[in-house]
């Protein structure tokens, strides 16, 4: 009896499909650790206010301007105490991801601004709702609202509240904000969309008085979990 020593065919395809799958996996890992790399790194003349690791940067909102604005020093030093603690227990960092699990306050830059540009990357839950204030005042709206959508000036009574139109991905998918701040005059892309065109922002906290000429940088919440990733600021004159 003669025996072949050539491999079937069957076996050949089983190995080819094997090495491809092999590659295919390797690709997949070296993207995602190119993609962890580039995460939470700031594009030229930017910095980074979210490292991806800690909150440095950052802390928790021991109270509002007006609150605070009535506090002495050591009242605000035992407020501002209080309420690291509790953004500790609430704001943490996954996988590169400023993660809030909606039981807790909102979060601060430490350092106050002035004129800016901020990129930030935000992804929200069914029936979300956020927001972010601009030299602490609110804001720039985040939330699931298929109508609306987000990037308008939600606390606005005078001047435009609303987007232009909703440029807002899919619920569970990520967002990239790109906020323009000069004055009181505020301009919002989303997704590559301008929903609000230099548009006044009111002073929510005294209708009469002018807004402040700095302030923090806010994250807000209304009790649910929120992600945040990618925020870099570059100061304008």
């Amino acid at each position: 009896m003669i025996h072949s020593t050539r491999t079937p065919i069957r076996l050949v395809y089983l190995r080819l499909l094997y090495l491809i799958s092999l590659a295919t996996l390797s690709a997949c890992k070296a993207a995602s650790q190119q993609s962890a790399a580039s995460l939470n790194t700031p594009p030229k003349g930017f910095t980074a206010l979210f490292n991806g690791q800690n909150l440095s940067n950052w802390r928790g909102l021991s109270a509002d301007p007006p609150v605070l604005a009535r506090m002495s020093p050591i009242e605000r030093a035992h407020a501002q105490i209080k309420a690291d603690e509790r953004m500790r227990a609430h704001w943490s960092v996954i996988d590169g991801t400023l993660t809030f699990d909606g039981k807790g306050d909102n979060l601060c830059t430490i350092k106050d601004f002035h004129n800016f540009e901020l990129l930030i990357d935000w992804k929200i839950q069914k029936d979300g709702d956020s927001g972010i204030y601009l030299r602490g005042t609110p804001q720039v709206q985040i939330w699931d609202n298929s109508d609306i959508g987000s990037g308008g000036l939600y606390n606005n009574s005078i001047h435009p509240s609303k987007p232009r139109w909703n440029a807002d991905n899919s619920l569970g998918e990520w967002n990239t904000f790109h906020i323009t701040m000069i004055d009181d005059l505020v301009t919002v892309r989303l997704n590559g969309k301008t929903v609000t065109h230099k548009c006044p922002l009111e002073n929510y906290w005294d209708r009469k008085a002018q807004l402040p000429a700095t302030g923090a940088i806010e994250l807000q919440n209304h009790g649910n979990p929120l992600y945040f990733r990618n925020i870099f600021i570059r100061e304008l004159p």
